[in-house]
């Protein structure tokens, strides 16, 4: 059951599992879609019922972990941690479908966090979703890590659709594992990423699409 509440870890503690051993999240089909909904349109966000809500993200220092090497005293992590399913970002700033694509963030390294829910309509723009696969296409400039209900699909030493793709890569995450049914509730986070971070760029954050695809 993914957390509600974030608790900063305090020591390295090794997996339970093998990574060769944990399931491999579900991989969105590599054939074409028989339907796409825009998300960065206003039509085809409230397709969904979505409102995007987006804040910035800041790095703060906080204590190294205890079984760090000795000369270790401190260590970074990021505030909000809007991952979190049922996070209150009620206080955020609401923004236009249209306006994923604004440029956020003041360059450099820097991180913004955006947040909508889905709700699998009966029928989205023409396309009846009943029995449908439904993917969550994202693709943010530079990178983005995609939390669906409070879980990023992943796997250690697989591909992972929910972590870092690539520079300017899309994510395509499987919304869940099977078909669709109409009145399903996706709680999205998106975590965008200016990068790469050891060459740190003189650009900014923004959202190259944002769709849900559908497969039979």
């Amino acid at each position: 059951m993914p957390a509600s509440k974030y608790v900063r870890p305090t020591v390295w503690v090794p997996p339970t599992v093998s990574a060769v051993l944990q399931p491999q999240p579900p991989l969105a089909p590599s054939i074409p879609p028989v339907h796409v909904v825009d998300l960065m349109t206003e039509a085809g966000s409230a397709a969904f019922g979505a409102r995007w809500r987006v804040k910035e993200a800041k790095l703060v220092e906080c204590p190294a972990l205890t079984n760090s090497l000795p000369e270790f005293k401190t260590t970074y992590d990021i505030e909000p941690h809007a991952e979190l399913l049922g996070f209150d970002d009620s206080d955020w700033a609401v923004i236009p479908p249209a306006d994923l694509g604004v440029r956020r963030g003041g360059g450099l390294v820097s991180f913004i966090w955006f947040r909508t829910t889905l709700t699998i309509p009966a029928n989205a723009a023409g396309f009846d979703t009943a029995g449908a696969k439904a993917v969550f296409r994202v693709n943010v400039d530079d990178y983005a890590e995609v939390w669906i209900n409070g879980a990023m699909p992943r796997t250690p030493g697989r591909p992972s659709p929910g972590a870092i793709q690539g520079f300017n890569m899309p994510n395509r995450v499987v919304l869940v594992d099977g078909a669709v049914s109409p009145g399903d509730r996706f709680e999205i986070a998106v975590f965008a990423i200016n990068g790469p971070i050891s060459a740190a760029p003189g650009n900014f954050l923004f959202v190259r699409e944002a769709k849900v695809e559908f497969f039979r």
